[in-house]
């Protein structure tokens, strides 16, 4: 009997210790100096929200978007960003148990200004979408986490009508379909949301598909996009129009159905939104808006993927670029570059408002948040 109760309560414990103290948050910064810290990590208290510092690391240049690999073991970076004729990625190994994070090796990363970066659920390969030079490159991934030579790199120069921003292409990120067959990459330059068929057994994983790209409205400026976890569903976020387009979504193939602005009906020019992402529930949709309005449009999300505007949340910082929801949906932590502010909100699952909790983080020039659980 004794022994029946220890058992029974080892399996209520179980899942507390697996969510309690293994959850971890990866900063990236525009640093412009290698002398500085260009990669912070810290440990969530997943009960208070605290941020505790666990790990760094130097001798980058502005690490301007990271992704942790799905195994938690590896930390990859666009590096050289913002940085005239250059352009890398970087990989890194974090290990929670010594509270270390090791540079591995970097590679050219194809283009000039990466923005964005991204791991196959395998494990073995790596995408870059660069923003300036408006390409995308695929890379292996080594099993010791080391990226490997370059195996796909495409270009392209077509623009859209804004004679400032749009003269040509601009990938700004690089996202798998939920099935990790297919990857989409929103193109600001061109009004587009190019799309490939990827086959991860390939050599060259990227292949044409039949239908190479969606067209946006024109002047929107498509920036990031995510899927619905029913995976019936697109979100892309329209930096230059602050709008989110939603889409049904079916074998690599994109339908609009909805176009809903993010910023407030007192802002009529000057939009700059950046970041969208949706609770693990599917309930609600979250973006960022930057320049004259600092904050997190709220969004619950209709069976049938309507978007309906519930509120706004200001970010408590200026130029909120990058944010991230944690696993369990109960945190959503947001970058602000200017004012260098990392804030901690706390999510209502029933009415998908935000709650500052804990104290904020200051890294200086902050450029991109990540989450995982490890």
């Amino acid at each position: 009997m004794k022994l029946k109760i220890t058992f029974i309560a080892l399996a209520f414990l179980a899942p507390l210790n697996l969510i309690a103290q293994n959850t971890y948050v990866f900063l990236g910064s525009f640093n412009r100096d290698k002398t500085a810290e260009a990669i912070q990590v810290y440990q969530l208290d997943t009960i208070s929200g605290k941020l505790t510092k666990t790990a760094s690391a130097k001798n980058i240049i502005n690490p301007s978007y990271l992704t942790v690999s799905p195994n938690g073991k590896y930390v990859y970076a666009c590096t050289d960003t913002k940085t005239p004729n250059a352009g890398s990625i970087s990989s890194f190994e974090f290990n929670p148990e010594n509270k270390s994070l090791t540079f591995l090796n970097s590679q050219r990363s194809g283009g000039e200004n990466p923005v964005y970066v991204t791991v196959h659920k395998s494990g073995k390969w790596i995408v870059n979408a660069n923003y300036t030079e408006g390409s995308v490159s695929v890379y292996p991934l080594l099993e010791n986490g080391e990226i490997d030579s370059i195996a796909q790199n495409f270009q392209y120069l077509d623009g859209s009508i804004n004679k400032e921003r749009q003269t040509r292409s601009h990938i700004h990120s690089a996202v798998f379909s939920p099935q990790f067959d297919y990857l989409f990459l929103p193109d600001l330059g061109a009004d587009k949301i190019r799309c490939y068929a990827f086959d991860e057994n390939q050599k060259k994983p990227l292949i044409e598909t039949q239908n190479p790209f969606t067209k946006t409205d024109l002047e929107a400026g498509p920036r990031h996009f995510t899927f619905h976890p029913n995976q019936k569903f697109g979100y892309c976020i329209e930096e230059m129009a602050g709008q989110i387009s939603v889409y049904k979504y079916e074998n690599g193939s994109l339908s609009k159905i909805q176009r809903i602005a993010t910023h407030s009906d007192k802002i009529k020019e000057g939009f700059e939104s950046s970041d969208i992402h949706i609770s693990p529930d599917g309930k609600f949709l979250y973006a960022t808006n930057r320049g004259k309005e600092n904050n997190i449009a709220i969004f619950s999300i209709d069976e049938n993927g309507l978007l309906k505007h519930i509120g706004y949340q200001s970010t408590l910082g200026k130029h909120p670029r990058i944010f991230a929801i944690d696993e369990t949906g109960k945190f959503l932590i947001t970058s602000n570059v200017i004012s260098g502010n990392v804030v901690v909100f706390k999510r209502d699952f029933k009415t998908g408002l935000l709650k500052k909790i804990a104290k904020q983080v200051k890294m200086e020039n902050v450029s991109c948040v990540q989450i995982k659980r490890i």
